[in-house]
């Protein structure tokens, strides 16, 4: 595990300016019947800040990402997202929603539609966009993300690597403030992770504000601003990438990652 992908080191985006945070979630909760999937969970990310979130299976890192994309809807605590409370309110969660975009593991892409199609149904339905202004917007992003030339390819036709470098230029095109990863590698075969990355490198070096669920920690020392490690639905360490892979203060998160860059 753990794989790095080629190239520079973006520049870190440090988080003491004093400005307010662009998503600031404090003592949020959320359960499952009886299973408590979060508990008491508060962090801070900044604009243009880039935290990389890890931990064992079932830590509550996959629910706490959905709670701030509003798919999931947490039970107690705040989650302010760029000015906005989320809530129960349809408002809110549309105007969270739309100001994030969200890559998972699945490319949730339409099967049946082109990649251009698939691009392009979001900023026409959603942001009022004509068909030419769609598609100008869907190539620039397709480019970004190195396969204009699967423009009019169909998703079977394409690598996994290829579908979730479209997955991800799809949340794009809505001009996000701010991306949501969700393990986006982990359905991927081995030789596929590194392009994906490649791309999450750069949009984190473009200064993205961006929140990683990811077991790629080669990844995570090169563009995280801050590590997130979490279990049992608790943040157990919160540090700066030096500090938490030189010199974890938990005996959990050194177990954890012990096994992890051994793995």
């Amino acid at each position: 595990m753990g794989n790095d992908a080629a190239g520079g080191t973006p520049a870190r985006h440090g988080s003491g300016d004093g400005a307010e945070p662009i998503i600031r979630i404090r003592r949020v909760s959320k359960s499952f019947g009886g299973f408590v999937a979060l508990r008491s969970v508060s962090v801070d990310v900044s604009l243009g800040e880039r935290v990389v979130v890890c931990g064992p299976s079932g830590s509550g890192k996959s629910t706490l990402v959905r709670c701030v994309g509003g798919l999931e809807h947490h039970e107690s605590g705040t989650i302010v997202v760029d000015g906005t409370t989320l809530d129960d309110r349809r408002e809110s969660v549309a105007s969270i929603r739309s100001r994030i975009g969200m890559v998972f593991q699945q490319f949730n892409l339409f099967p049946h539609l082109t990649v251009l199609r698939n691009l392009t149904l979001g900023p026409m339905r959603a942001r009022g966009m004509s068909r030419d202004e769609a598609q100008a917007l869907a190539v620039r992003y397709l480019e970004r993300v190195h396969i204009p030339e699967q423009a009019q390819k169909f998703p079977r036709e394409l690598s996994g690597g290829q579908q979730q470098r479209v997955a991800i230029a799809r949340a794009l095109c809505m001009e996000p403030r701010i991306m949501l990863f969700d393990e986006p590698t982990s359905a991927l075969d081995p030789e596929m992770i590194n392009e994906v990355l490649e791309v999450m490198v750069e949009l984190a070096a473009s200064g993205m504000t961006m929140i990683c669920v990811t077991h790629e920690m080669g990844f995570a020392r090169r563009v995280a601003d801050k590590m997130v490690f979490m279990d049992h639905g608790e943040i157990v360490e919160m540090a700066e990438p030096e500090r938490f892979f030189s010199n974890p203060e938990s005996e959990r998160c050194r177990d954890f990652l012990q096994k992890i860059l051994h793995h």
